[in-house]
């Protein structure tokens, strides 16, 4: 993988944000365990996403710079820290970070999908629902529960656009875009192949004949 930076300079990059933000003496001696682990992660994605900036030449693209790729390795920083070490400040401090730099919040919890990506994501939340490959999404978009606390379910390639939110109850079928402003609240099992829009009560699907792996993430193999 191409990386804009290396292991130990972005281990070090990402330890002085740390300090400079949250100054508490803590000890992040593990983190360059934790950037390796999330840069496996990272080549593994990128590797699979043909978004401009992640993959050329045959290989993954990785940099610091870009602040899209940049929110995604902070995700699986953060989730990779707290899988090995369940409560390590690590963990919370990605995770923080990546709510300071890109307004994102996607939780150490949650367990994104290991191939998705995400644009301009100023102002997601992506809860706690259950995520396939080749999920992406844009800005402000929310992913959450309802009064039950019952989370969505996404399929394998689904897009969701500026401003959509997708609430409690509700299966999202393979290949399925999610409109500019959607909000679908406990909307059942929604078919594969759909375009979602609309409003809750009244939001709707209707049938497409585009697929969100080649059309989207480019994949067409």
């Amino acid at each position: 993988m191409q990386l804009s930076l290396g292991r130990n300079e972005l281990a070090l990059y990402v330890r002085k944000q740390f300090e400079n933000l949250f100054p508490d003496g803590t000890d992040l001696s593990d983190l360059l365990k934790f950037v390796d682990l999330a840069l496996g992660r990272v080549e593994h994605c990128f590797s699979r996403v043909r978004l401009k900036g992640f993959f050329a030449n045959g290989e993954a693209r990785f940099s610091h710079w870009h602040s899209d790729q940049y929110a995604i390795f902070l995700y699986y920083l953060a989730n990779s820290a707290f899988r090995e070490r369940p409560g390590h400040p690590i963990a919370d401090k990605a995770y923080a970070l990546n709510k300071a730099l890109h307004a994102l919040d996607a939780f150490y919890e949650v367990e994104l999908p290991d191939v998705f990506a995400v644009q301009h994501p100023v102002g997601t939340v992506l809860g706690r629902a259950s995520y396939a490959d080749y999920f992406i999404c844009y800005h402000n978009c929310t992913v959450g529960a309802n009064l039950d606390n019952d989370y969505p379910s996404f399929g394998r390639g689904i897009v969701m656009y500026g401003g959509s939110r997708v609430i409690g109850k509700t299966v999202v079928g393979d290949n399925s875009f999610v409109s500019t402003g959607a909000i679908i609240i406990d909307g059942g099992a929604l078919a594969a192949d759909s375009v979602l829009h609309g409003i809750y009560p009244n939001a709707r699907r209707s049938a497409t004949t585009r697929n969100v792996v080649r059309d989207i993430f480019g994949i067409t193999s």
